[in-house]
């Protein structure tokens, strides 16, 4: 049975990210564990990293945990399947710049900067569903539009902030608020949405299940 940990580091919308692999568990006959250990880590043949909150507070608290060294030899070197959701996305960019500059893991070059107020009524942060523009077929994308007719796919958001990817290979899914907002990154084993799969019902269920689909490496 394979191991999926969703990485536990004090600032992680934990307990839906777990319901919503716990809901599919039987199904892809997998093993979910929230987890803070780094045995868990190494075990892992996924891992899964939730994010909210503040740029700032999610980077402290991951580099604090000492648990940053296991999950990049397991991501960068042994490239097991990785998402990062939300701030847990954004979080692999070059830098931030909310609320000053900070860097990130750099794993997926990028900026991530305060999206765009473009005209006076338009709300931000950007909350609620949005429609996705698939930008680059991959074979994780190949393989999720045999599950669903993806011209009527949306997803859910909670960001104030937007991934500006520094190449456009790396942008794979986009939607639109007024500008166009980075949906979902992707290089090689690596996949970060800014929607939250957990909370975008149907969609979000099959996409997990499309990513625990995924080869060791892709």
């Amino acid at each position: 049975m394979k191991l999926v940990s969703i990485i536990d580091y004090g600032c992680g919308n934990i307990r839906s990210v777990f319901n919503a692999f716990n809901a599919i568990r039987e199904s892809k006959n997998i093993s979910v564990r929230v987890t803070n250990k780094e045995e868990e880590i190494k075990r892992a043949n996924y891992l899964v990293l939730p994010g909210v909150g503040s740029f700032e507070s999610c980077i402290k608290g991951l580099k604090n945990s000492n648990l940053l060294g296991t999950i990049t030899q397991k991501v960068k070197d042994d490239c097991i399947p990785f998402l990062g959701i939300c701030v847990g996305m954004q979080m692999l960019a070059t830098h931030s710049y909310e609320n000053g500059k900070f860097d990130g893991l750099n794993w997926i070059e990028g900026e991530v900067k305060k999206m765009q107020k473009t005209h006076e009524s338009l709300k931000i942060p950007h909350m609620g569903w949005g429609n996705l523009e698939l930008k680059k077929e991959t074979a994780f994308i190949k393989k999720l539009k045999t599950k669903l007719e993806f011209e009527k796919v949306s997803a859910y958001f909670v960001h104030s902030y937007n991934f500006l990817t520094k190449n456009d290979k790396n942008k794979i899914m986009t939607t639109d608020y007024e500008q166009e907002i980075t949906a979902m990154i992707s290089e090689n084993n690596i996949i970060g949405t800014q929607f939250h799969p957990e909370k975008s019902n149907f969609f979000g269920l099959i996409f997990l299940e499309t990513f625990l689909e995924l080869e060791k490496i892709l």
